[in-house]
């Protein structure tokens, strides 16, 4: 689905937040697959009749391996940020995107499990503004200019359980920009 600044925004299914997030983050729906996904899992762990990294009933839920793996695919890393450390606008000003991993009720249907779930959310810039490409959301959600993303992210890593990863190109710099225009 196509917003008014053409942005791709993947909306949830199943348990597949981190497929929606990395597409949503890449801004392509065919970037990555739930195929893919599930491969990755294998290849870090091959031998194992309960793949460590997704969900026993192989709805999704993959772990952050998984997402390092994916987003290393794309020529990019995935780095954790200390939450203990003051977030500035260099820390973000280079990143390709921030993907935000954070608690969330578990439920099937209408039934709420006494459980929280980990939820897998993109953030990323477009026209000097940053916007939730949350896929629980039904649309892409503005946060605003640098400052009122650094207020966005302070909030959520307040919270207990809240990880923020910083998606950063691998590539020499003068073609991750270039690419980017």
């Amino acid at each position: 689905m196509k917003t008014k600044l053409n942005i791709y925004h993947e909306k949830q299914s199943r348990q597949l937040c981190a497929l929606h997030t990395l597409n949503n983050l890449f801004q392509k729906s065919d970037t990555f697959t739930k195929a893919l996904l599930d491969d990755l899992c294998l290849q870090l762990t091959p031998n194992s009749w309960i793949n460590p990294h997704r969900s026993i009933f192989g709805l999704g839920n993959y772990d952050v391996n998984v997402v390092m793996a994916a987003v290393q695919l794309m020529d990019c890393e995935m780095v954790w940020w200390d939450k203990r450390r003051k977030i500035t606008p260099h820390d973000i000003n280079s990143a390709v995107g921030l993907i935000l991993n954070l608690p969330s009720p578990s439920k099937v249907g209408g039934l709420v499990f006494p459980f929280k779930t980990k939820h897998w959310l993109a953030i990323r810039q477009f026209d000097s503004v940053y916007y939730n490409l949350d896929s629980k959301l039904q649309s892409p959600e503005t946060i605003g200019d640098v400052q009122q993303l650094i207020e966005h992210l302070t909030r959520h890593l307040n919270e207990d359980d809240c990880e923020l990863f910083l998606v950063n190109s691998t590539k020499p710099c003068t073609l991750a920009v270039a690419e980017q225009m």
